[in-house]
C-alpha cells in the first residue's frame, strides 16, 4: 500500500492555514474535556465540578504545547538550538515531543493542585484515563502527514512512504493509535471506574503507556539524527524505562499504604 500522501492542510482562513495535525490535537482535547465532564457525572462523590474540568484543560494545554516543544529541544536536537537558539519559537516547522508534553502535564497538574487545593495524585489520577483519546489522534495526525514512519519490513499491510524512499514500512503511527489511543484508553477507563487507592491510576497509566511505546518503537524507525543508542535501542525507549520503573513504584506505593487500601 502506498501512503496517500493526504493535504497537511485541512483548510485555509484567509492567509491562515489549519492543518490537521493541529486539528487532531484540537479532538483531542475536547474529548478529554467530554470524558472528564462524564467522570463528574458517574462519579459525584470524588468532588470534581465542570468548572475544575475547564480549568484542568486550560493548564494541560498550556502543559502539553509547553512541554512537548521543550522536550524536543531538550531531547533530540539540543545542540542544533543552542546554535540557532531562535528556532526553538519555530513551531511551524514542526517538532514535538511526548516525553516532554508528558513532564510538562505533570508540572501543569502540580500547579493546578496548588490552585485548587487537591491532592496532586488525586488530580493525575482523575487526568491519566482522559489523556489515551489525545495520545492516539495525534498519531493519526502523524500518519497523515507522513511523519514518524516504521521501519522497513515485508508483512502485508505495510505501507510504502513517498516521504521516506520506495520501501515497504510499517505503519507504526496507526500501531501507535491501537494501543496507545484504545487499548490504553480501555485499560484505564475500566480500572478507574472503581475506587482505586490513591495514586494506583497514575500507575498503571505510567507502565501501561511506557510498556507499549517501548514495545512499538521495534518497529518505528529511528531519527536519522540520533539513530539507535546503547543496546540499540530508540531514545523513545530509553525515555520509556523510567515511566515504567515510576509505574511500578507508584502501583506498589498505593497499594502498600494502609490509609488507601480499598474493599
Amino acid at each position: 500500500m502506498i501512503h496517500p500522501q493526504f493535504d497537511p492542510i485541512a483548510f485555509k482562513l484567509g492567509p491562515v492555514a489549519v492543518r490537521w495535525y493541529g486539528l487532531m490535537y484540537l479532538a483531542g482535547f475536547v474529548i478529554g474535556l467530554l470524558l472528564g465532564r462524564s467522570r463528574v457525572r458517574s462519579q459525584p462523590s470524588a468532588g470534581w465540578t465542570y468548572k475544575d474540568i475547564d480549568d484542568l484543560l486550560f493548564y494541560a494545554v498550556i502543559g502539553v504545547v509547553l512541554g512537548g516543544r521543550l522536550g524536543y529541544v531538550l531531547f533530540y536536537k539540543f545542540a542544533d538550538y543552542v546554535d540557532n537558539p531562535l528556532h526553538v519559537f519555530y513551531v511551524w516547522e514542526g517538532g514535538m515531543s511526548f516525553h516532554g508534553g508528558f513532564l510538562g502535564v505533570i508540572i501543569a497538574m502540580a500547579f493546578f493542585a496548588w490552585r485548587h487545593r487537591k491532592p496532586w495524585l488525586a488530580v493525575t489520577d482523575f487526568i491519566a484515563p482522559l489523556c489515551p483519546a489525545g495520545l492516539g489522534l495525534g498519531r493519526i495526525g502523524n500518519f497523515i502527514n507522513g511523519e514518524l514512519w516504521g521501519r522497513v519490513t515485508d508483512l502485508p499491510w505495510a505501507v510504502v512512504f513517498p516521504n521516506a524512499d520506495n520501501l515497504p514500512r510499517h505503519p507504526s503511527q496507526l500501531y501507535e493509535f491501537a494501543l496507545e489511543g484504545i487499548v490504553l484508553f480501555a485499560v484505564l477507563w475500566i480500572y478507574s471506574r472503581k475506587q482505586r487507592p490513591l495514586g494506583a491510576v497514575s500507575g498503571v497509566f505510567l507502565i501501561g503507556y511506557g510498556l507499549l511505546r517501548f514495545l512499538v518503537e521495534f518497529t518505528r524507525e529511528p531519527d536519522s539524527f540520533l539513530g539507535l543508542l546503547t543496546w540499540g535501542l530508540s531514545m523513545g525507549q530509553w525515555l520509556s524505562l523510567p515511566m515504567v520503573a515510576a509505574g511500578i513504584g507508584l502501583l506498589i506505593w498505593a497499594y502498600r499504604r494502609p490509609s488507601t487500601r480499598r474493599p
